[in-house]
């Protein structure tokens, strides 16, 4: 069975945002990460095309999409 594939948004400080497709345990490792005061500065995040190194101490908030695709206005 294929692993979920999620749709997330980090926003990062200043007007700069990151629009990745993740893994659900992917989303989750970052997700913990940002929760815990002492993680490091740096986490690793798989993407489906590469791996993106994220300063967790620059990180404003993090979305993860609904999974519900929409059509129109």
């Amino acid at each position: 069975m294929a692993e979920e594939i999620r749709r997330i948004v980090i926003g990062l400080l200043g007007p700069q945002l990151l629009d990745l497709r993740v893994s659900d345990d992917a989303y989750k490792a970052l997700r913990k990460a940002i929760e815990d005061s002492e993680s490091k500065r740096w986490h690793v995040l798989p993407t489906q095309d590469s791996e993106v190194f994220v300063d967790l101490s620059k990180v404003v908030y993090l979305t993860l999409t609904s999974g519900q695709h929409r059509t129109g206005f």
